[in-house]
């Protein structure tokens, strides 16, 4: 077995509607989310998974680790 199959078993698993959100934050790029939307208890799940940051002006954005499980899970945006 590749180092890279035991990798995504010790990923927790994304709910779709998480996936969904994650994908939302490469769309947003830079701009990001705000808080208060109805993904907001997928968006602080990915904050704590590490795979979004909540930025000091109160939005959402993707961190280089949510652009690799993006990758992974979603596909490549190119």
């Amino acid at each position: 077995m590749s180092n890279a199959s035991t990798e995504s078993y010790d990923e927790p698993y994304l709910e779709t509607c998480c996936r969904s959100t994650l994908h939302r934050l490469l769309l947003c790029a830079s701009t990001g989310r705000p808080t208060g939307l109805k993904d907001q208890p997928c968006l602080e799940r990915l904050e704590r998974l590490g795979l979004s940051e909540l930025r000091d002006d109160g939005r959402f954005v993707i961190t280089q680790d949510g652009l690799k499980r993006h990758r992974e899970e979603i596909g490549p945006v190119d």
